[in-house]
């Protein structure tokens, strides 16, 4: 299955740079299992990242950023869920 991740971020904030750095993790993670990844350009204070057009990650909702390890471990759990993330992994 082709799996798309999209990343929306709000350019009055000045958000890119933190969206590229989030896009380059998921797709140094996740380079067999991303298809597509997409960075668009939002306003408002905008910060939502989507897989396969599900929302799992909203800055409005959570009132903050996701940590990059949670960001790796929302991915996984819905990408793939077998996969080791080695230090990013949660503490079982």
């Amino acid at each position: 299955m082709e799996h798309h991740i999209k990343i929306v971020y709000c350019t009055q904030c000045r958000w890119l740079l933190r969206s590229a750095w989030m896009a380059q993790e998921l797709l140094t993670t996740f380079d067999e299992e991303i298809s597509e990844l997409t960075l668009k350009p939002g306003q408002g204070g905008i910060f939502q990242i989507w897989i396969n057009d599900e929302l799992v990650w909203s800055r409005q909702e959570a009132g903050r950023f996701p940590e990059i390890k949670e960001l790796k471990q929302l991915v996984r759990d819905r990408l793939a869920p077998d996969k080791d993330l080695g230090h990013s992994d949660k503490k079982k």
